[in-house]
């Protein structure tokens, strides 16, 4: 880890969905220095085969780490952090890594009903590392884990201000809802981090009301825990960086930046 008190935390994704894990640890830190590194080359992950996806990820870290030095990095991305994780803390030994897996573990902690679905992209799904979250926290509920293929691309189309198709994603979510002996399900884990942009649309379109799980927050909440106190309170916003791999973020994405308060 740099020993550097304004050393950066990289928050890394396949694309813009790690937004939403940037926001909420900006509000806890909003003293710290954050790098937003977008692997929007790779976009979309669930498409790649899994050997060559984690040799991508490891790789990419090997340059970020020698460029940025970073104190912590933040996998915000469901999908790589199932994946490679382990890769990367076996990798990358004195830099510590926070990563993001379906939160099924609250989950199974506030439902009234038992009926609880996983929002995920379908390589999150596949894994192993999300069945053994389900055994290990959830075995008493009936877990539903619904792969969307094509959610994220939504997302990243919505976010870009362009008009999605209502009935296509009703269509990835209808999965999500069981009724089963009278009893409904009241939960839905966003298990993306591209998923919380489209969950104003997720409640408008939903057939009943649940709780759309989003992790970011606890995801903040363990970045922060690992860190050391920052008694400099200098820092702002407007220092940090958004990097992308193709290193050609189209207008609409750089507007959406200078909202963040990203240059790049």
């Amino acid at each position: 880890m740099s020993s550097s008190k304004d050393a950066p935390i990289i928050v890394f994704d396949s694309g813009i969905g790690g937004l939403t894990v940037l926001r909420e640890a900006r509000v806890l830190m909003p003293d710290r220095h954050f790098i937003y590194v977008a692997d929007d080359a790779g976009f979309p992950y669930g498409s790649w085969e899994e050997p060559a996806l984690r040799e991508r990820i490891v790789s990419l870290f090997a340059d970020l780490i020698r460029r940025y030095q970073p104190q912590l990095c933040v996998i915000a991305c469901n999908t790589a952090s199932t994946l490679v994780l382990d890769d990367l803390r076996e990798a990358f030994l004195d830099t510590p890594f926070v990563g993001t897996v379906p939160a099924i573990k609250p989950a199974a902690e506030r439902t009234h009903s038992g009926l609880v679905s996983v929002l995920a992209t379908p390589g999150t799904v596949k894994r192993a590392y999300t069945r053994d979250l389900i055994q290990s926290f959830a075995s008493q509920c009936h877990v539903r884990l619904v792969g969307a293929d094509r959610l994220a691309t939504l997302a990243e189309a919505h976010i870009r201000g362009e008009k999605i198709d209502d009935e296509l994603v009703l269509e990835q979510i209808t999965p999500c809802f069981i009724e089963q002996d009278g009893k409904r399900t009241d939960i839905v884990v966003l298990a993306c981090t591209h998923y919380p942009f489209l969950a104003n649309v997720f409640r408008r379109l939903a057939p009943w009301p649940v709780d759309w799980l989003d992790p970011a927050e606890a995801i903040a909440r363990r970045m922060l825990s690992l860190l050391p106190e920052n008694k400099d309170k200098s820092l702002n916003h407007h220092e940090d960086l958004a990097v992308f791999t193709s290193g050609k973020p189209d207008y609409a994405i750089r507007r959406l930046l200078q909202g963040f308060g990203l240059r790049n």
